[in-house]
Order: structure tokens, then sequence, then C-alpha cells
């Protein structure tokens, strides 16, 4: 079984669900997904996921699994965290670089022993995560793309460990870690992790089986949330969004993911460019701004220190929990701007102030 494909957009196994509830629908990584939904909207679904529990299909995302003897040592030779931290039945948040630096992808490493790892890499990137994985895979060692496979359910918010426990499926496993379970017959794998900041889930569940996994969550009381909550909430965190945060032009080191870089691994892609990065002190760095007075940043506009031009926003949004407009932006280290100095963002022609600030912008519960 596969997503269906309409006008060259995949849909995911959940569509018809997501019609039946009156939800806005917008084009994302190549597929048609819910932005907001009918008597909800980004800010009700925002709220519901800080205060008590949404769920967000995001079956949009990649899947693939590279599996033979030694598929872990691998894997960890490619990827830029360092999996030797970590132990069967955790999960890692990992770049794919290039051998400049530029960062191919983030993704979600799933260890389920030495010889297998599952890969949750974004939706517009998976083909080119498998096919470098796949070059440099050694013989005996696997790798599959898997992205129709399995749909991805993401339960977040306050009350989520109580509507799963309700369900009967486990709840108390610790950050990062995953449990293999099931739901009225139907196997799911259950990972204490997700892209808001608030205690949540991200149920990895089969294709087939994912209608009835919904309607048993939105059945218990949960509400349906789409990417545009998706997106205020992770801004408000300050995480990163590929192909905007981190690109092939952006490295971890400029977007201050440098934590999710095993920097004494011997091996893995990029790491001799972005050890020099590293080293030489990167030319811009990701900041945060939170305006002072009324607008709403977006991405790509100009942010100025009085007449200087001195970055440009990579996201921006109107965060309905602080109830100001927010944005991350990359800022040029020669600037020398700090924590605390107030800047300019140009918004449609109108210089607008802006406080530098380190995210997150909220305070998060995720752990």
């Amino acid at each position: 079984m596969s997503a269906e494909v309409t006008d060259a957009l995949f849909r995911s196994p959940l569509h018809e669900r997501h019609v039946a509830l009156g939800a806005k629908l917008a084009a994302f990584g190549g597929w048609e997904m819910p932005l907001e939904y009918a008597g909800g909207g980004v800010l009700k679904e925002h709220a519901a996921v800080r205060e008590a529990v949404g769920v967000f299909d995001v079956s949009h995302l990649g899947k693939a699994r590279v599996r033979g003897a030694g598929a872990a040592e691998f894997v960890n030779a490619c990827l830029t965290n360092d999996l030797g931290r970590i132990e069967p039945g955790k999960a890692q948040y990992t770049l794919c670089c290039a051998e400049d630096g530029g960062v191919v992808d983030d993704l979600i490493a799933y260890l389920i022993s030495d010889d297998e790892v599952f890969l949750i890499p974004n939706a517009a990137n998976t083909a080119e995560v498998v096919r470098r994985l796949a070059a440099a895979a050694p013989e005996g060692v696997e790798v599959t793309d898997e992205h129709q496979a399995y749909a991805v359910l993401a339960v977040q918010g306050p009350q989520s460990a109580a509507v799963l426990g309700k369900l009967g499926l486990p709840a108390d496993h610790g950050y990062m870690s995953f449990v293999t379970t099931t739901l009225n017959g139907a196997g799911l794998i259950v990972c204490r992790t997700g892209y808001t900041g608030e205690h949540g889930y991200e149920l990895v569940v089969p294709w087939e089986d994912a209608e009835a996994v919904w309607d048993a969550l939105i059945a218990a009381g949960v509400r349906p949330c789409g990417l545009g909550a998706r997106d205020t909430l992770r801004t408000e965190m300050g995480y990163p969004l590929h192909g905007q945060e981190l690109s092939l032009e952006i490295s971890p080191v400029q977007a201050r993911s440098g934590w999710a870089v095993g920097w004494k691994k011997p091996a893995f892609w990029g790491r001799s460019a972005l050890l020099a990065e590293k080293e030489a002190g990167p030319r811009r760095t990701l900041r945060g701004l939170e305006l002072t007075g009324r607008g709403i940043p977006r991405g790509h506009m100009r942010v100025y220190a009085g007449e200087q031009a001195i970055g440009e926003t990579t996201s921006g949004t109107f965060s309905p929990t602080k109830k100001v407009g927010i944005a991350l932006a990359l800022i040029d280290t020669a600037a020398n701007v700090a924590d605390g100095d107030l800047v300019q963002i140009d918004i449609r022609g109108k210089r607008i102030e802006a406080r530098v600030v380190k995210p997150p912008f909220v305070q998060p519960s995720v752990r």
C-alpha cells in the first residue's frame, strides 16, 4: 500500500479523515498535508498543545531502514551525532552533512540494535539521504526507503501521557526512548519525542493501520492540529526547520546545532570542514529576535543595526504564547551583536525594533 498521488503531491493515509474534519490543505515537502482545521485554526490548535493535547499527522516525514551486520557502526561513521552515546531502544537527533559541512538533512535515528537503525528524515530529503547511505554502505548492509510503509502521528501536550495511558499505550519511558507495542492489534512504535517543546510522543504506525490509530486518538479527546500550529510551536522553541535554519548553505556550526555533532568521533560526513569552521569561528550564527513593538516577521527579511545590514531572518511568526512577533535570524559574527541588544527587522519596507534573545522564546516542558 502506498501514498496516493494527486497533481504530483503525495497524500497521507489519513487524507480522507482530514477532509472530513474540514482541514485546509497545503503542499509541504511534496505532500498535501493539513495546515489547520475548521473550527480550530492555528491559535486554538497551538493552545491545545501548550495547555492540553493535540495530534499532528506528520506522515510526510520520511522513513528509512539500515540493516545488516554492523549497521549502527556504519550509520555512526556517516551521520554527525554519536550513536555510541545511546543504547538500543533510544532515539537520537542527528545530521546528514555534505563534505563541505552543509546540511543535507536533519533526522531522528532509532537505534534498534547493533545491526539495525531506523531513520526518520524530512519528507523532501528522504530520497537523497537514502541515496547517500546506500552508495556508501559496505557489503552486507542494506539501506531501504520505507517512506510509504509507515504513518507518523505526533501526540503532543501536557495531557499526552494520560491519553496514551487511557488507550493502553506505554507512556512512562524516558525522553528520546521508544517502545514497540500494539493498539487494537496494530503494531506500532511509541517514541518519547516531538517538535513542540511539550511532553509528547511520536507514534510510528503501519500505513494500513493509521486510520484506526487516528480514530482512537480523536475518540480519546485529542485535538487534531495542522502544520501551521506545528510551525508556531517549533519556532517558539527555536527548533530548526531544514531549508530555513539548516541547509546545504547553513552548517550546524552556524545554526548552533553543534550539540548534535560527535566532535570526538573519528569519522562522519563533513567532519574536516566542520572542525575547521568550529576552530575558526563561523561567519554568521543563528540568533533569536523578539519584537518590542507590533509586527509579524517572516523568513528572508533583512536585519539591521542602525544603517548596517547585519543578517537575515530564516523564520518568523507571531508567538501565540507570548503575543509578540518572534524570529530566528542568521546574524553576521562581525556585527558583534550580544543578547539584549536592539536591532531592526525590515518588515515590508518598515524597520521594526527587535531585541536579540537566546531561544527558546518559551520555556520548554519537554522533559
